[in-house]
């Protein structure tokens, strides 16, 4: 049978002269056509409603990219609806325990997406055609849209004078942190923080700018730019410094930091120094006591919170003699050791494994001081406060009893023997604190800011030069210091950058707080 029959009309005479096999063969190839095309129909629209989804997406990254870039942040406030469903209520038997996204994140951009019918559909009733009602059946959900490394080609206008045409005069270009770079500065900023704040390496940084379509981004670039940044706000790390220097009461600490190439001495330490507002941090060559004594010579240090190592005995007992030797009226007071519990506490569990009954009386006591000493922070320096304090005493008291009575039970190098000696030997020491409500119990405060450049240690193994040291010095201060204060790092950075542009002086973040 011709094949041109399949694709279009046959006249019904020319059926009728068709033979039966003939028609059975014209109706097959007719049903393979419709079933192909009614295929073909689905493949349409299923495109038709990907492309939909699409379009609905791109528009929703638009509106978000648009409110970031060229717009303020949301300050949405709650409708009506919803600020009564929120009102207590008399007869409300049970609280809600779901907020809307809108409520829970009250600072995230908030878009609106309508979601409509291109075609007006039929009513099930009278077969009319409906209308929109202006009603809407309201939904919220998060999303989230990928980072993008965008290109921007700045176009600097030059203006020449239309009378004389003597003279040519450009646009000034935006300040930079370093001008001419290939980076802008929200850039350098996030490949700062990605790396100091949120720990990820800078080479896996760059591999996850490849798989956003940006190839090839060298990580030696991106390291350049992160001492760049350091140089630039390396005064707001002199802030913390003083702040540091001006502080009665310091807590200190240092861990192990490599220096991977760079110098001869491959051991290098990070020295962190902190307050209840302020944490910072320098990286030395040396575990030597005369790192901390460097420090608190400059300092109106009264109190040094630390750990039992001779480094810090050393260097309160060096600055001390150099203090004598000021003239009086300049003189700061004697500085004091002030050890952690935390320390010889943890000496008493790990005696426990084979000294139970014995170590268990000592980690009682000290449960029962560190239960006065929760509820102590609830009152902070009041008069229940010192009377909560005063309570631990007897606990302390009692250990040293006990600990005495001990001394000679335990060989002098067993678990409890060292536990029992280096409680006696700095009772004095670990029991200060209940004297004066403005110390704290424990260092413990001092090793969580040392997490993160810990972390941070084990990730990217270390420094590979002195300048690469100091830039980690630099942005872990300030950084841990954001973090300590309740400060967004992102917001803090980039108004510091901003201010610098302007000329304004540098600031501490807690400085921004009060701004």
């Amino acid at each position: 049978m011709n094949q041109e029959y399949l694709f279009q009309p046959v006249p019904s005479q020319r059926l009728e002269q068709f033979s039966k096999e003939e028609l059975i063969q014209f109706i097959e190839a007719q049903e393979r056509v419709i079933q192909s095309v009614v295929l073909e129909n689905q493949k349409i629209k299923a495109r038709n409603e990907e492309l939909k989804q699409k379009v609905l997406f791109v528009d929703e990254q638009f509106i978000v990219l648009k409110n970031k870039f060229f717009s303020k942040s949301s300050e949405r406030e709650p409708s009506l609806k919803e600020q009564q469903s929120n009102l207590p209520q008399e007869n409300k038997k049970r609280k809600v325990k779901v907020q809307l996204p809108s409520l829970r994140y009250p600072n995230a951009p908030l878009i609106e997406r309508h979601v409509e019918l291109q075609e007006l559909p039929v009513c099930d009733c009278c077969s009319s055609q409906m209308k929109d009602t202006g009603m809407t059946e309201d939904a919220e959900f998060l999303t989230v849209v990928p980072k993008q490394f965008i290109i921007v080609k700045q176009l600097r206008h030059v203006y020449g004078c239309s009378k004389c045409h003597g003279s040519l005069k450009t646009a000034p270009a935006p300040k930079r942190i370093t001008p001419g770079s290939s980076m802008s500065d929200e850039m350098v900023i996030d490949v700062a923080l990605s790396k100091y704040c949120d720990l990820i390496p800078i080479e896996r940084y760059a591999n996850m700018a490849g798989r956003e379509g940006l190839k090839d981004l060298p990580p030696q670039s991106l390291i350049e730019s992160t001492h760049h940044l350091a140089d630039f706000i390396s005064k707001a790390y002199v802030g913390l410094k003083n702040e540091i220097l001006n502080a009665q009461v310091l807590h200190g600490d240092e861990t192990p930091h490599r220096m991977l190439e760079g110098d001869e001495k491959e051991r290098w330490y990070l020295w962190g120094f902190s307050t209840q507002k302020t944490s910072y941090f320098e990286i030395r060559n040396t575990r030597s006591g005369e790192v901390a004594s460097d420090l608190l010579n400059k300092s109106k240090c009264e109190y040094l919170v630390s750990d039992v190592y001779s480094g810090y005995g050393k260097a309160v007992r060096e600055t001390n003699i150099y203090r004598q030797k000021l003239n009086e009226l300049e003189r700061p007071p004697p500085l004091k050791n002030v050890y952690c519990n935390a320390h010889v506490r943890r000496k008493f569990k790990a005696a426990k494994d084979k000294y139970l009954n014995e170590a268990q009386f000592y980690l009682d006591q000290y449960k029962c001081i560190y239960h006065l000493e929760e509820q102590r922070k609830e009152y902070q320096s009041s008069e229940s406060a010192i009377h909560l304090r005063e309570q631990m005493v007897p606990y302390f008291k009692a250990m040293r009893d006990q600990a005495l009575a001990d001394l000679s039970s335990y060989p002098e190098k067993s678990l409890m023997g060292k536990s029992i000696r280096y409680f006696l030997k700095n009772y004095e020491e670990f029991t200060y604190f209940t004297k004066n409500i403005e110390l704290p119990i424990d260092n413990n405060s001092q090793e969580r800011l040392l997490r993160s450049p810990v972390i941070g240690r084990k990730t990217w193994y270390g420094n590979h030069s002195k300048r690469g040291a100091l830039t980690t010095a630099i942005l872990f201060s300030l950084v841990e210091t954001c973090k300590l204060i309740g400060v967004n790092p992102r917001e803090y950075f980039k108004k510091l950058i901003e201010d610098l542009h302007a000329g304004k002086p540098a600031y501490t973040p807690s400085q921004f707080i009060t701004q």
